[in-house]
């Protein structure tokens, strides 16, 4: 019987069974003991820092990084993110003018209490971000509106068997049948029932299908023209008129097509998240029928037309200016007049970090080059994943 790979003593690939592992071990001792022999840069404390954290297990140990805001120069890296560390180190260091950092509330105490004199600059990315996921949660909320003029898409196969799915495991949730006797019952998995059980109303999104090109898509066209004029011609006599046109398909294809409600509309089912998507893209860099697309369906809802203006509006604000202060204070007067909650959770967001808000919308300093350091950062850790510990890390991320 032939010996399987792992049999063999080339087979297992372990560093325990290889002649040369001793030599390796050594080898690798002597880099760790050279790399940790050469001294970190000593780095004058410059004006402007930046701060921000980065995860060395995600949900569980995070640390900080501190940087040169103007320069890149990394400066030092704390365990934790806690405010005492922060503060601690940021203590005495009274050269230093200002300090970009995300939305933290705790490195913002940490900067009050060591540099109540210092300038804290709310990260602009991170001030985009945030109006991001307010105005999809208000795209979500008036899609009824909106949505009236939305195309449906004919089938709707997807989106009725998960409504009838759903119904069907809170019917038997109704009568007192266990989440595991559902699953058995419906012949689904035990998380489907669980996702369904969890959801006390129906999902309101659109599901947009997404298809690859097929060889009916040229005659698509020609196909909905038909249809359109007789809708009950024969798939067969479709089939014969295509293949006339060029078709090269099988019928099997073309029926699929016209199940699937292909044949029908010049675009897909419009999604919340999709025109979440058009409202935030500039309207420069958007095409002419999604400019089309975007006017449509903002104008069938009120709401929609002055979320678009406040979205366009507030974007040019990203751009430093010194008048950017009174005209966030004019922005957010109009938003909190317009009937849209999810915004005017956005605007209490920012009165209460109104100073560094202000900054980061005047000043040119941003927390872009921190973001930068943790990317390398998050690479040297993959490097070195499950070989070195926290002070192996620092002194990496200090030398690169």
């Amino acid at each position: 019987m032939p010996r399987r790979l792992h049999d063999h003593p080339v087979g297992n690939l372990s560093s325990r069974h290889t002649p040369h592992s001793r030599n390796d071990n050594s080898d690798y001792a002597t880099a760790l003991r050279l790399l940790r022999g050469i001294p970190p840069p000593t780095a004058q404390i410059p004006r402007v820092i930046g701060v921000d954290d980065f995860a060395l297990k995600r949900r569980h140990r995070y640390a900080t990084i501190i940087i040169d805001a103007e320069t890149g120069e990394r400066l030092d890296v704390l365990p934790g993110r806690e405010a005492a560390t922060l503060t601690a180190w940021l203590h005495g260091k009274q050269g230093i003018e200002a300090v970009c950092r995300d939305g933290s509330a705790t490195y913002a105490e940490a900067i009050r209490r060591a540099l109540p004199d210092a300038v804290q600059v709310s990260d602009r990315w991170h001030l985009w971000k945030n109006p991001c996921d307010k105005v999809l949660a208000e795209v979500r909320t008036h899609a009824p509106c909106w949505d009236t003029i939305n195309p449906p898409r004919p089938g709707g196969v997807r989106e009725q068997t998960t409504r009838e799915r759903r119904h069907k495991v809170h019917t038997l949730l109704g009568q007192g049948v266990g989440l595991l006797e559902c699953a058995r019952r419906l012949s689904l998995a035990l998380n489907t029932v669980k996702r369904y059980a969890r959801s006390p109303e129906p999902p309101a999104d659109r599901i947009a299908p997404r298809y690859r090109p097929t060889l009916v898509d040229p005659y698509r066209h020609h196909l909905r023209r038909r249809r359109s004029e007789t809708p009950a011609v024969p798939v067969t006599h479709l089939l014969h008129e295509i293949r006339k046109l060029g078709y090269t398909g099988s019928a099997n294809l073309l029926v699929r097509y016209l199940n699937q409600g292909r044949a029908e509309g010049d675009r897909p089912v419009t999604t919340p998240r999709h025109l979440a998507r058009l409202l935030l893209t500039h309207p420069e860099h958007l095409r002419t029928k999604d400019t089309a697309l975007l006017g449509l369906l903002t104008a069938a809802c009120p709401e929609m037309t002055a979320l678009a203006r406040l979205t366009g509006e507030f974007a040019t604000l990203l751009t430093p200016a010194q008048a950017n202060n009174d005209k966030l204070t004019q922005w957010i007067t109009t938003a909190r007049s317009v009937n849209l909650p999810h915004l005017h959770s956005f605007c209490n967001g920012l009165e209460l970090d109104r100073a560094a808000v202000n900054a980061g919308l005047t000043l040119p300093w941003s927390n872009g080059r921190t973001e930068g350091v943790n990317t390398r950062t998050k690479k040297i850790m993959r490097q070195m994943h499950g070989r070195a510990g926290f002070d192996l890390l620092r002194h990496r991320i200090l030398l690169q």
